[in-house]
């Protein structure tokens, strides 16, 4: 269980509903620790269908709102003028609910979304974890690690269907409260990065499990040089599973508010229905072509060193090389190293043993001096960190036993649930290559035939097909 120092919650579920509810509060309650116990008080009363909570209202301090409507579970990320970052208490409200719901007959479905318009979420409160190293208190950094860690591996196992809706900016720990998830919603305003080696960290939030498993070398390109891809590139890339216009959203709420049928499969067919029809609307995938070959060609190595002298040695898509070089030299070559080690480890390992080798490797990099040295100097100062080593070639060989070594004696995180996962278990996003590649081995007629027929005509999917044939030379009438 969590043990926050807002407040606590024990549950207890009889016959699948929700009968007892205790919270525990301390003398100096919060309003985010009132909203929670509001949310505790009323499920208490919950019946198994038609329960209607009234919804907080979005400028009430507490930093995340909960409510109940029509069998379907709601969360907003309630801090806008923050970007809705994360916060420990933010999490001590989520995390609890997220329990609560999954454990419960009366909640069918559960949908997170941001306040506002300009964020989903930009991820955790890096600030609030610096001040809390700068007083000392690693203990209370860790717990904000660990508060949100448990979280994100929660989402990758629920049973319950779990829709994101990524309107805005999405990266570092929004990216964890959604990519775990089978329903993630891109919009053309969402902005995804996980840009933790600009600031002395490693690519964490479950993106170890995630990024690995994007097509080729993408998630690896992506988690390296922290690329902010946009609107339907997020969807291409396989990060979000939908494309909506963001008009849309309300009517598409109310849309999945009002099924009677809540399952995975009713719930994918709203998501379709309201999505654009990429392959006629909208441009072709900015990473993909020639772009995505150089990727997979340069990013397949397992050193950074490599990496970079593939990139300097790219002919063909020089262009892109050289802003690829770029971001790459203003990473922490530290943060690049450790970051490459997990991603290639991330790709055999469960998300529960992703989970508890970055809650490790955050304990330690919360002593070192890159991590501070990168968040005061990107987020406070702005200006260019000063990283030692300077280089990759400047740091020492000993990256895995010193930080990887480590982490294997470690303590683990408690985490919320004993389910896990290896693979993602639901699939409502785009094919990928290697499933199109089989695909396009077999008798159809042309690459629409196969849409249509092979992946039931999936909005996207053609223009994804189209690309994949193309990188592998496959002649076949469009």
């Amino acid at each position: 269980m969590l043990k926050p120092s807002i407040c606590r919650y024990s549950c207890r579920l009889v016959g699948g509903d929700l009968r007892r509810i205790h919270a525990t509060v301390s003398h100096s309650r919060s309003a985010a620790a009132a909203a929670a116990v509001r949310w505790l008080s009323l499920s208490a009363n919950m019946k198994q269908e038609n329960i209607v909570q009234q919804p907080l209202s979005a400028e009430q301090e507490a930093p995340a709102l909960t409510r109940l409507e029509n069998d379907t579970g709601i969360i907003l990320l309630n801090r806008p003028k923050k970007l809705n970052s994360l916060t420990p208490e933010m999490g001590e409200i989520v995390g609890p609910t997220l329990q609560a719901w999954e454990r419960s007959d009366a909640v069918k479905m559960i949908m997170i979304k941001g306040s506002g318009e300009k964020a989903f979420s930009a991820g955790g409160d890096i600030k609030g974890i610096i001040d809390k190293i700068k007083e000392g208190n690693y203990k209370e950094a860790e717990r904000g690690f660990g508060v949100q860690y448990r979280i994100f591996h929660l989402t990758g196992t629920l049973k319950t269907p779990y829709v994101a809706l990524l309107n805005g900016i999405t990266m570092g720990g929004g990216v964890g409260l959604s990519a775990h998830g089978p329903f993630r919603v891109a919009t053309e305003s969402t902005v995804f990065a996980m840009p933790e080696t600009g600031i002395g960290l490693f690519n964490d939030a479950g993106t170890s499990f995630m990024l690995p498993r994007l097509d080729g070398q993408l998630g690896i390109y992506l988690g390296l040089t922290g690329k902010r891809i946009k609107g339907a590139d997020v969807f291409y890339s396989g990060v979000a599973t939908h494309y909506v216009n963001s008009h849309r959203l309300p009517e598409l709420e109310e849309r999945l508010l009002s099924l009677e049928r809540k399952d995975h499969r009713s719930v994918n067919a709203v998501l379709e229905e309201y999505s654009v029809d990429v392959d006629r609307e909208l441009p072709n995938f900015s990473l993909g072509g020639g772009i995505r070959s150089a990727i997979d060609r340069c990013f397949k190595y397992n050193t950074v060193e490599e990496i970079v002298e593939a990139l300097e040695n790219e002919a063909k898509e020089r262009q892109w090389a050289e802003e690829t070089l770029d971001m790459l030299r203003k990473a922490s070559p530290t943060s690049l190293k450790v970051t490459l080690e997990l991603l290639r480890r991330g790709a055999r390992m469960s998300l529960g043993q992703c989970i508890q080798t970055e809650f490790k490797l955050a304990s330690q990099f919360i002593r070192e001096r890159e991590f501070v040295e990168g968040v005061n100097a990107v987020l406070v100062d702005r200006r260019a960190p000063k990283w030692d080593p300077p280089t990759p070639k400047d740091v020492k060989d000993d990256v895995k036993q010193k930080y990887f070594e480590k982490a294997s004696t470690s303590s683990n995180l408690h985490l919320l649930t004993s389910s896990d996962i290896v693979q993602y278990p639901f699939s409502f996003g785009l094919p990928s290559d290697d499933q199109i590649i089989d695909a396009l081995s077999l008798n159809y007629a042309d690459l629409n035939t196969l849409a249509r027929d092979r992946f039931k005509g999936k909005k996207g999917v053609l223009s994804k097909i189209r690309d994949v044939a193309n990188r592998i030379n496959v002649t076949a009438a469009a």
